[in-house]
């Protein structure tokens, strides 16, 4: 199994430090993870990254309401992003930050400079509509009412000089590599949506703004500019593995082999970032994997409507697991989602509690009687493990978390029937063959979970060693939707 001579590299995006995490980034990080985890039992070489995006207007403004300097607020929430490595039980291996000037800006400077001797940056002046939350120029389309169509707030009209990257010289050369899915962007719908984007045609991007109306890295040799949130952010999946100051790790490490993203940032991922490592000569990543939105009781999570669910009180209240099984097995791996208390506390009671909490509890419970005796497994067993792994496999190498997790809880359904058609309690003579037959599913299916739900996996393991039985997932009983209503 073991096979250390491959690299994977995989990445997080790396959330603005405006605001502290929601239950959307939680999302993204344990998605991440579950991969980086499956990688790392095959026996690959894993390097998972995450980070922090520092720099820019939101953090600027947010800091200035806080009565705070811009980098002492972006510290303060560049932790708590950080902190999530505990709370949520994720694996990354490092954790970048775009305030970091050791690492991050010379590798920032670095590419500015490759591009720059390209050809590929000119200045301009420029008149257009800015969307502060985007932190992007939108084009008549992107805009109803005067209003940015994603963050639904007024668009300001902004007029200065600025450098701009050539990224129309890029857009052929991406539309075949998109098509022949040398960059496989994951679903296929996102990668109908980019050729979309180019059919329809993309001008050239502003790479900069002026520096008394931003927070950032000066552009080389320009220090009057600010290199914008492009030129900033998307390299960091470079800066991190040494780019400016260590060339063997980054020629390890680098391309990446996934970047996992949210569906809104789709389009500087899939078009922005391979036309900068295009004009710099450097290799494109492998994969790009998109995932929804996550909505909440049906509609769009916003602080005005005070609907924002933060992970860490819901760790706090329900445990790192079962938030981590809810969000993998509830929502769709690569569409919107609902988070509702109900929902979350059907699933727990019905599929934590009831479902393998209760599987491994009844089985202990039969290994502890006095006619239990080891035997093989049947070939009835492994022939239900057997196909379990197999689609298990290939729903998760095709990011299909939701479908993987719920091939594991067919195959516990599959165990539960087995106990009670056969009815070994009754000491019938298959009594032992049964028995072992569970515990077999069991510590497979604890395997099978080790990606998912770290801590339930080992807890399964242990509990089939020793043969004591504790309650995996204790039944809520006092419910949280129906006590706040």
């Amino acid at each position: 199994m073991a096979n250390k001579s491959k690299k994977f590299y995989i990445t997080t995006s790396i959330p603005y430090t405006n605001a502290p995490p929601h239950i959307g980034f939680a999302f993204e990080a344990i998605q991440a993870d579950v991969v980086a985890r499956y990688r790392r039992h095959l026996g690959e070489d894993v390097y998972f990254l995450a980070g922090t995006d520092e720099h820019g207007l939101k953090t600027k403004k947010e800091a200035e309401l806080a009565g705070k300097t811009p980098e002492a607020f972006a510290d303060e929430m560049s932790q708590k992003f950080r902190d999530l490595k505990g709370i949520l039980n994720l694996s990354n291996d490092d954790f970048i930050r775009t305030t970091d000037k050791k690492r991050h800006w010379p590798a920032v400077k670095k590419l500015w400079e490759a591009i720059d001797k390209n050809g590929d940056f000119y200045k301009k002046k420029y008149k257009g509509f800015y969307c502060p939350g985007c932190e992007a120029f939108k084009t008549e389309k992107e805009i109803i009412d005067g209003k940015c169509v994603i963050h639904q707030k007024p668009v300001e009209v902004v007029q200065e000089e600025n450098y701009f990257f050539r990224l129309s010289k890029y857009l052929p050369k991406i539309k075949e590599i998109i098509k022949k899915n040398k960059i496989k962007i994951i679903p296929e719908s996102k990668k109908n949506e980019i050729l979309g984007m180019i059919e329809n045609g993309l001008e050239d991007v502003s790479f900069s703004r002026v520096k008394e109306k931003y927070w950032g890295i000066p552009v080389p040799k320009d220090e009057s500019q600010i290199i914008y949130v492009w030129g900033d952010a998307l390299p960091n999946y470079i800066s991190a593995i040494g780019y400016a100051d260590n060339e063997k790790n980054f020629k390890k490490l680098w391309p990446a082999d996934v970047h996992c993203i949210g569906k809104d940032i789709v389009k500087f991922h899939a078009l922005y970032w391979p036309a900068m490592l295009l004009s710099a000569g450097l290799a494109l990543p492998k994969s790009i994997f998109v995932h929804g939105f996550i909505n909440v009781d049906g509609q769009k999570m916003s602080k005005s409507l005070g609907n924002v669910v933060d992970p860490v009180e819901l760790v706090k209240k329900y445990g790192v697991d079962a938030v981590r099984y809810y969000l993998l097995r509830e929502i769709p791996s690569t569409e919107d989602g609902d988070f509702s208390y109900e929902k979350f506390e059907q699933r727990y009671n019905s599929d934590l509690a009831g479902g393998i909490g209760n599987l491994l509890a009844r089985t202990i419970a039969l290994v502890k009687k006095p006619n239990f005796k080891i035997k093989k497994p049947s070939s009835k067993i492994k022939k239900a493990v057997n196909a379990t792994k197999k689609e298990y496999k290939s729903h998760l190498e095709e990011f299909k978390f939701n479908e993987s997790l719920k091939c594991i809880w067919e195959l516990i359904a599959f165990c539960d029937k087995y106990i009670n058609e056969e009815k070994p309690w009754e000491a019938k003579e298959n009594f032992s063959q049964v028995v072992c037959d569970v515990l077999f599913a069991l510590e497979n299916i604890a395997d099978f979970l080790a990606p998912f739900l770290p801590q339930t996996s080992e807890k399964i393991k242990v509990v089939v060693k020793d043969k004591k039985s504790e309650p995996l997932f204790p039944r809520i009983l006092t419910l949280h939707y129906i006590a706040n209503e």
